[in-house]
């Protein structure tokens, strides 16, 4: 995975241009055997109107370094990935800096995934807790 590492980030951080990614600024920064990590900076663009972190833009955030965590751990020649259920929890709120999503496998099935995402700042105090459930669909 090591002498991978770095063009599996690449590749990940490419397909976003031109998406949502790009767009909340989630840049995909480390990936292990059974994990990865992206990056959002916390600005005015996913404020909501009180100046602190939208929990939509953190979910869009979970979702994203899930989803691309399943499209990695799959043979993605065969097939593509849809998130099917998310749910969150979110329990500290922001107001500028960096969060960090982190995914980690639950379970790795040969047609479903189920992911959990620590949402954290800085620090790594946890502002939120996701499940992802991904689906993997044969290319056709």
């Amino acid at each position: 995975m090591n002498q991978h590492k770095e063009e599996i980030l690449r590749v990940c951080n490419e397909s976003s241009k031109g998406t949502l990614m790009e767009t909340l600024g989630i840049e995909y920064i480390d990936v292990g055997e059974d994990y990865v990590v992206a990056r959002m900076p916390v600005n005015s663009r996913v404020h909501q109107p009180d100046g602190v972190l939208h929990g939509g833009a953190t979910v869009a955030l979970a979702e994203s370094v899930g989803s691309i965590a399943s499209y990695i751990f799959i043979d993605a020649n065969k097939y593509f990935v849809r998130g099917i259920e998310i749910s969150a929890n979110h329990v500290r709120s922001i107001k500028e800096g960096d969060v960090f999503a982190k995914a980690t496998v639950i379970h790795k099935g040969r047609t479903t995934q189920l992911w959990d995402i620590r949402v954290t700042d800085a620090g790594d105090n946890l502002i939120s807790r996701c499940k992802l459930t991904t689906l993997a669909l044969e290319k056709k």
